[in-house]
This record gives C-alpha cells, structure tokens and sequence, in this order.
C-alpha cells in the first residue's frame, strides 16, 4: 500500500536497526535483478544549473516575498536577484518552483485513477523468497512504532545523519556516500531490507530523485550553517529538508480523478505544507536550537525587530519579542492556507490522515500564542484532547468534494 511509503514517523531517535551510520559505508548490494532501473531518471551527479530565463519567473507563486505588516506574500519585483558582487541569481522561490514543475510533468505522465494504486511486495529477489515482502513488513514495524507526523522511512533515516546518536562524525563526505547509495536506490541496486522497499516504490511511481537530492543537501547545510541572513535562505533551508517531503508524497497518495486544479498547483500546495510544518518546527524551538547555538530565523527580520542574538540566547520574552513572533506566526498560517486547497484535490483514501497532520501542526502556533510567546523555556505541544477532537474535524473534511472548491481555492494561492 501507498502508506509503506508515506507513514507517520516521529522526530524521536530511531532504532539502530535503521543503519542509517551503517549506511554511508561501503557495502554489497542487494541482487539488481529484481530492481529495473528506470531508464527516464537523469542520474547524474552534476548538480542542477537553474535557468535564468524560466518562462515560470514572474509567476506569483516563484515570486513572492512576506509582508510582516500584513502578514501576506506580496510579489517580488524581480525572482532574480543580485548579489553583493552584482551577479545575477535566482531566488530561492524560483529555484524551488523549477523542481515543483519537473515534478508534476511526471505525473502528467500517468493519468489519474479514483485510488491511489497499491505498492505491492510481489517481487521475488533471486535467492531469497519473499525478501521484498520482509523488507515492506519491516518498514511498517517502524512506522507502526514511531507514528506521529508524516515523515518517510528513508527521510527519517538521512535526517539521523545529522540529528542522530552517530552525528557528530558525519562529515559532508559521509553524505556524499548517502547520496551515491540513494542513486542505486534509483538505479535499483539497494543495499538493505528499507532499501529495497523503497527502491521498488520509486520504480512504480512517477518519483523523481531530484527532492531526494535535495534533502541531502538540507542535511549539508545543517553541518556548515546555523544562521540565515534572510528569508530567501531560510526558504531554501525548509524546503531542503521539509518541502522536499511533499514533493515525495504527491505521486505516492495520488491526485482526485474528479479534480479539476492543475497538477502544478497541487504540487505547489505540497510543497507549501512542508514549508508550514518547518516554519512551524522552527517557531516551537526556537529555545531547544538557541542552546545548541542555533538560530533558524531571518537575521534581517531580526535586526528590523531590534532583537540580537544574544537576546534570543538570553531567552526573555519582551514586547520586542512578542511583535517578531506574531510576525512569523503570520507567515508560517499563510503557507497552511496555501496548502489547505491542495488537499482537498489528493484522492480520497489520502485526504484524512494529510488534513489531520495539517491541522495538528497548526494548532502547534496556537499553542506558542497560549505560552505567551515563551519558545525559550516552554514546549509548545498539542495535548491528547485536541488531537482526538481534531481527528474528525480532519475526516469531515476529507469528504469534501475537490470540484467544490479547487479553483476558487487554489487561485487564490
């Protein structure tokens, strides 16, 4: 089923038998007979040259820029920008929304059925019956165990390279190994059991490698960067390591045949609720990263606030304070809104348990607003009660028909 794919894993440790330290060594493969390789990914290792003329550049949704005042996107003059040394580059949104159409062109590919299809454990590898259905039973024993919000097996695992027990000996060329591992992922060489299940998943769904890719190159920056001058680079950072999940999903849990939006602007409200969710993770630690000297918020929207980072170090919750966080509250509700249309257009059996992750991590903003702002020495969480009460507010709205409200809905993000 799609769910052995798109679980729910939490941010806890995951167990060792992960191999997630294992991983980046040197290892044999899997037998590569049961795995074709598909012959349509572009599996270089040459990194993505952005092109400068994107006939995309001046749509509204590559280029937007947050308004604190009031707390809505506003469209950027230009999605190229200059840099210091007056060299022209792309902004981030442009960057991001170049892999959002490569994306939906290969679902474009397929067309759309009422279900999304099953990922059946059909495949028998040479030399060991039934190894693939042991490798998605195993994949379900972990997100049995660890569920809590969406995540994937195999992000869980790139994300215990930098978080995980092993962190402090991953080195950038660790990652590289990760990287090359996950391209015979792709190529349909897998190493492991939780290799195998993805590696079949990937060949059965019109998944492109690129937002893999890119959550490995979240897990780079998080080992050489713990500021972001802007919100353009902080942008780029959710995306990396939240927004690419999204990316991830859509093929996997499906588009409505009876959805009238386009597959774009389905891919864009994915991508805009990892956005939200990062945004919101960001929000609730603010005080969990400061102690490990990390601050992931916008240097200038800081400076602008009159807020250093010894303030936040510091931890005191000042009126100062208060304004800077209603600000990025406002921002990170707008991009839930954003993806709250594109929801309603998955297929039906994918709707509740997305709507249900949405409006958990929602309520994680209320929560911040009910602590009075406090991210420093107060947790934001949401109790037991209100997710069981949210639960079928979720599922009420997964009946919703997406003819009722795709275009008026999505063209207003």
């Amino acid at each position: 089923m799609a769910c052995l794919l798109l679980r729910m894993i939490a941010p806890a440790d995951i167990p060792s038998g992960l191999g997630s330290a294992e991983a980046v060594r040197e290892g044999d493969h899997l037998p590569r007979k049961a795995f074709p390789p598909r012959n349509n990914r572009n599996l270089s290792r040459k990194r993505r040259r952005w092109s400068l003329r994107s006939p995309h550049a001046d749509s509204k949704y590559a280029s937007l820029r947050f308004d604190p005042e009031s707390g809505r996107n506003l469209p950027l003059v230009s999605s190229l920008l200059t840099s210091t040394a007056g060299e022209v580059a792309v902004s981030s949104e442009q960057k991001v929304y170049n892999v959002v159409l490569k994306q939906a062109a290969l679902v474009k590919q397929q067309p759309r059925s009422s279900t999304a299809p099953d990922v059946k454990p059909d495949t028998v590898i040479p030399g060991s019956v039934g190894l693939l259905k042991e490798a998605y039973d195993r994949c379900g024993e972990v997100c049995a165990e660890y569920a809590k919000t969406f995540y994937l097996v195999w992000c869980r695992r790139t994300d215990e390279l930098v978080d995980g027990p092993n962190a402090s000996q991953i080195t950038p060329t660790a990652l590289d190994r990760w990287e090359s591992r996950l391209e015979d992922v792709f190529a349909g060489r897998p190493y492991d059991m939780l290799d195998a299940a993805l590696s079949d998943t990937v060949s059965k769904y019109p998944v492109d490698i690129q937002p893999f890719r890119d959550m490995i190159e979240g897990m780079r920056m998080d080992l050489k960067k713990s500021r972001y001058k802007n919100f353009d680079e902080l942008y780029l950072y959710c995306y990396y390591v939240a927004g690419t999940v999204g990316l991830m999903s859509v093929p996997v849990m499906g588009i409505a045949p009876e959805s009238k939006a386009t597959t774009e602007s389905v891919y864009g409200a994915a991508l805009a609720l990892g956005l939200a969710n990062q945004l919101t993770n960001i929000l609730r630690d603010v005080g969990e990263d400061a102690r490990r000297g990390r601050i992931y918020l916008p240097q200038d929207e800081l400076a602008q606030a009159g807020i250093s980072d010894e303030d936040i170090f510091d931890g005191k919750v000042t009126e100062k304070w208060r304004s800077f966080m209603k600000n990025q509250i406002k921002r990170a509700r707008m991009f839930f809104q954003q993806a709250e249309a594109g929801v309603t257009e998955l297929n039906r059996a994918s709707r509740w348990p997305v709507w249900a992750s949405l409006q958990l991590y929602r309520q994680i903003l209320d929560e911040i607003e009910a602590n009075d702002y406090n991210n420093f020495t107060k947790r934001a969480y949401v109790s037991k009660a209100k997710k069981l009460l949210a639960l079928p507010v979720a599922y009420r709205r997964s009946l919703i028909s997406p003819s009722s409200l795709s275009q008026s809905s999505l063209a207003k993000t």
